[in-house]
């Protein structure tokens, strides 16, 4: 890709071309925040877009794996407005409504900020489960799009899907409780 070879000009060409489909996961993430969330999805998308502008190019194999990258930025863009949000309220409420039942059962609502926090930890414990949740959680990616993009079977990706999903679910539920107890542990 001439992106990674240093031309910035293919990264103008590029995001045109996935525009609609970052619009698309823009949307899904916001459809998640906080009723009111003073972010659009087209300004979640140029946010996104100067990031990516910013930072040294990096190696992207195929169209999945530039569009997880791009849903990842947008997933740091959102908890980092969240963290302001509620430094700037002095710690009033930041609860930011997420579609959680991908991940967690019976939790309509959770907070992005806390979610973040537990994806963080998981990814620290096994970097390859963090990227599947991040990438069918965030990035709306398919078991099939997730396995190219790891370079991993799909029934890797299936497996891996399904322990995250209970260990998050875990971690949410101590979180709320209040019991932070040593990660990783049961």
């Amino acid at each position: 890709m001439r992106w990674r070879a240093g031309d910035q000009g293919a990264l103008e060409q590029l995001v045109p071309l996935v525009y609609s489909e970052l619009r698309d996961i823009a949307r899904r993430h916001l459809r998640r925040e906080r009723p009111g969330h003073t972010l659009q999805s087209a300004a979640l998308v140029h946010e996104a877009y100067l990031r990516l502008l910013v930072q040294p190019p990096f190696d992207t194999e195929n169209r999945a794996h530039f569009v997880a990258v791009a849903s990842r930025l947008m997933r740091q863009i959102l908890v980092d407005h969240a963290r302001s949000h509620a430094a700037a309220k002095r710690g009033a409420d930041c609860t930011i409504r997420l579609d959680t039942t991908l991940v967690l059962r019976r939790a309509p609502a959770t907070d992005v900020v806390a979610l973040d926090d537990a994806l963080n930890d998981l990814s620290r414990l096994d970097e390859q489960q963090g990227r599947v949740v991040e990438l069918r959680f965030f990035g709306g990616l398919a078991t099939e799009e997730i396995a190219d993009v790891l370079g991993v079977s799909a029934s890797t990706v299936k497996r891996d899907w399904n322990v995250a999903k209970a260990w998050l679910a875990r971690q949410m539920k101590r979180g709320a409780r209040g019991d932070t107890g040593a990660l990783g542990q049961d």
